[in-house]
């Protein structure tokens, strides 16, 4: 069945990476009609919001989307950057993709990190006779994606019923029952039941689906105790009673990134909430090359899924004449769109053609090169964000 896929270019180098993703699927045989929708700093800059309610539309509309790339800035920089008529309209900026999943409830984000062979940039280590190892790793983050810390939910200079509600418990009063209202930031980490549930479950479903041995909860239950320790106690009784095949591991985050290169290998799916879920797979993401391989999906309950690189806008990159910047991300991405869709086969032939082009080496970009990101890497042969695709493209 031809499709339609709604492509939301956004910022910086979100562009040119899902304008050569396009071409890599077509090239592979899929077949869409694709319509683009409006989202970033440039509609923030000109109507005040990063996020219009046309494109809001067409995704409700068609229910799948692909994403490219999103520059956000803080609330001042923000603010300087409307346009002259719009800075009277109390308008606030914020991140249209956050937007974007808290509106469509996108709270499940799956976000792989594979190991390709023969990728210079793969994680190496010393053995115990000094040997070279080069560990595969095969993880896939699970991250709770409409809650927690990005949920939105915080104040500066709180109202006073908010104020006076804070009081009531005894760390805050105790603590900061004496800082001038005025002078204190709030942001909260709120977790519910049914979205923890949901994260949990879809973990150790994909566990069990693709012969995973272990979900590792990376939390910090000892001392964030309400949440952390529920999300803690609920996967305990889901693993006791649904998943017993499956093990548990239990890690904090701050001693999971310490771990992080001892022994990638042995971990499988990983589950976390919204802040510990974005910071372990950018971790993850950093052994398997960086955020140039790094792909995610985002899944709501009712069938809306938006699929994206992990990377940002880089708007330097995008005001190079020829663009230098790997898409395989976007690439990746666009093959956990045709997962979603039932399209295993396709993915498969690109993730094997990106594969070969990995491991035969002739062509690389500057990041594979481990050069700095210039616009004169093309001429010390790095290959260009085009000639990536067109690498990719001639595998298929």
């Amino acid at each position: 069945m031809k499709r339609t896929i709604v492509t939301m270019p956004g910022d910086g180098i979100g562009k040119v990476v899902l304008d050569e993703t396009l071409r890599v699927l077509t090239a592979a045989g899929f077949e869409a009609d694709y319509v683009e929708g409006d989202i970033g700093w440039e509609f923030w800059r000109s109507e005040g919001n990063p996020l219009p309610q046309r494109t809001i539309d067409l995704v409700a509309k068609h229910k799948i989307a692909l994403f490219g790339a999103i520059t956000s800035k803080p609330k001042d920089e923000a603010f300087e950057e409307l346009a002259p008529e719009l800075k009277d309209k109390g308008l606030i900026y914020s991140s249209p993709i956050v937007g974007l999943r808290q509106h469509f409830n996108l709270d499940i984000c799956a976000r792989p990190c594979k190991t390709y062979l023969g990728n210079p940039l793969n994680f190496i280590r010393r053995g115990a006779n000094g040997e070279i190892e080069e560990p595969f790793v095969d993880v896939v983050v699970f991250r709770q994606n409409t809650e927690g810390l990005y949920g939105g939910v915080e104040w500066s200079n709180p109202p006073q019923q908010v104020y006076e509600a804070f009081l009531t418990h005894p760390k805050f009063k105790q603590n900061f029952g004496s800082v001038p209202k005025d002078e204190i930031s709030i942001s909260t980490r709120i977790f519910s039941k049914n979205a923890t549930e949901r994260i949990l479950r879809a973990a150790f479903s994909h566990a069990r689906e693709f012969g995973y041995k272990s979900v590792t909860l990376c939390e910090k239950p000892n001392v964030i105790r309400e949440t952390s320790g529920m999300m803690y106690k609920m996967a305990l009784k889901m693993q006791k009673e649904e998943f017993s095949e499956i093990q548990l591991w239990n890690t904090n985050i701050d001693a999971q990134m310490m771990w992080l290169t001892k022994n990638p290998e042995d971990y499988g799916v990983i589950v976390a909430g919204n802040m510990f879920g974005d910071i372990i797979s950018d971790g993850f993401a950093g052994l398997i090359g960086g955020l140039g391989f790094a792909c995610s999906a985002q899944m709501s309950a009712d069938g809306v899924a938006v699929f994206e690189p992990t990377h940002g806008s880089a708007p330097k990159y995008a005001d190079y004449q020829i663009s230098i910047v790997n898409p395989i991300a976007m690439i990746e991405s666009a093959c956990m769109m045709l997962d979603y869709i039932q399209e295993k086969d396709m993915a498969a032939k690109i993730r094997k053609a990106v594969a070969e082009v990995i491991a035969e080496g002739k062509v690389r970009t500057y990041d594979m090169m481990k050069m700095s990101g210039r616009p004169d890497v093309i001429e010390k042969g790095a290959a260009s964000t085009n000639q990536m695709a067109d690498a990719i493209i001639a595998k298929l």
